[in-house]
């Protein structure tokens, strides 16, 4: 399924995209994709307590998994290309670190009393960060059970990885930006921004429901339960540019999965509830703050697309709904 041969992205082949492939439909949607360090395979969570392995050179399925006592949402590759890492939806609110090669668990890490919205793999070693509706933000090494760090937020706090895996920025209130070094984040943040777009009243931002980084770790892209995707510059928090032109998902329960960076940190792609794949180029720099999409893709999407990801080493994009497309450029 892969394209074969290093591409360069632009506007014009992601234009040309087309499903390749489509996996059968479930009848609840997906939740949560991951790819692992190579692109070789992903992973998507899905709300019929699913975890789907696909290999992506093959265009397969390789295993299928439930988790139906605990349900499964936010799976993540951990470095190893056999395990994952994911949130509970039901019971406890426990994140549970898999093996996919024998369907064991590994260990369990205990902590948030609340829903978890974010889980976060380091880029660079062992650690992970994980938010929650409990106001916390917690620091875990894979090797051990126990927190190894805290740190209490304000309302809907969330949390994002720079590529390095130095930093880390936390959004509070939907409306606050608190970024720190991890190496010193007991001393606190070295940095505090307040988000504000003109547009709205100071403090009465759209709900945030994840923040990214560009794999550039130039900016941060905030997404929202509105029909707004918001772009900060990641050094002081200043917002460049509203991504605009879409169906955002209007769900407060969404972590942001419809939304996708690619790896050249040119590009956002985001489905929404007309189930249509829109582009934005970062780019386009003009006087207007607000970003229209370049293109807008339809799919064979029924349902409003809950997941998009595009592939670390592949020009290959997926998206799903109930069920899951791969979509290949047209190189011809």
């Amino acid at each position: 399924m892969a394209a074969g041969r290093k591409v360069e992205l632009s506007r014009e082949l992601l234009r040309s995209s087309k499903v390749a492939k489509v996996f059968p439909e479930s009848d609840r949607s997906i939740s949560s994709i991951s790819f692992n360090d190579t692109g070789d395979y992903c992973v998507t969570a899905g709300e019929d307590d699913s975890l789907n392995l696909y290999n992506c050179k093959e265009g397969t399925v390789s295993s299928t998994l439930y988790s139906k006592k605990y349900g499964v949402t936010l799976a993540r590759f951990t470095h190893h290309k056999n395990n994952l890492i994911y949130a509970s939806t039901k019971e406890n609110d426990t994140l549970r670190y898999l093996s996919v090669h024998d369907n064991k668990y590994i260990r369990y890490f205990q902590g948030h009393k609340k829903r978890v919205i974010a889980v976060e793999m380091s880029p660079i070693d062992d650690t992970v960060m994980t938010s929650s509706l409990d106001q916390t933000v917690r620091l875990w090494d894979l090797r051990a059970p126990t927190c190894q760090g805290l740190l209490r937020g304000e309302g809907k706090t969330l949390a994002a990885f720079d590529p390095q895996g130095l930093v880390f920025a936390v959004g509070n209130n939907c409306d606050k930006l608190r970024v720190y070094d991890l190496r010193d984040y007991t001393k606190g943040p070295f940095a505090t921004w307040a988000v504000e777009d003109a547009q709205y009243t100071p403090g009465r931002l759209p709900e945030w429901t994840s923040l990214k980084f560009t794999p550039d770790g130039k900016q941060l892209v905030v997404t929202t339960t509105a029909d707004i995707i918001y772009i900060l510059d990641a050094f002081d928090g200043k917002l460049l540019q509203r991504l605009v032109g879409h169906s955002g998902t209007d769900d407060a329960s969404s972590c942001g999965e419809e939304v996708c960076i690619t790896p050249d940190a040119q590009f956002v792609m985001a489905g929404g509830r007309d189930s249509h794949l829109r582009i934005w180029d970062l780019n386009t720099r003009d006087t207007a703050m607000d970003n229209q999409p370049f293109t807008t893709l339809p799919t064979p999407h029924k349902t409003a697309i809950k997941v998009v990801g595009y592939n670390p080493s592949n020009a290959m994009a997926v998206t799903g709904a109930r069920e899951l497309d791969f979509w290949l450029p047209s190189l011809s």
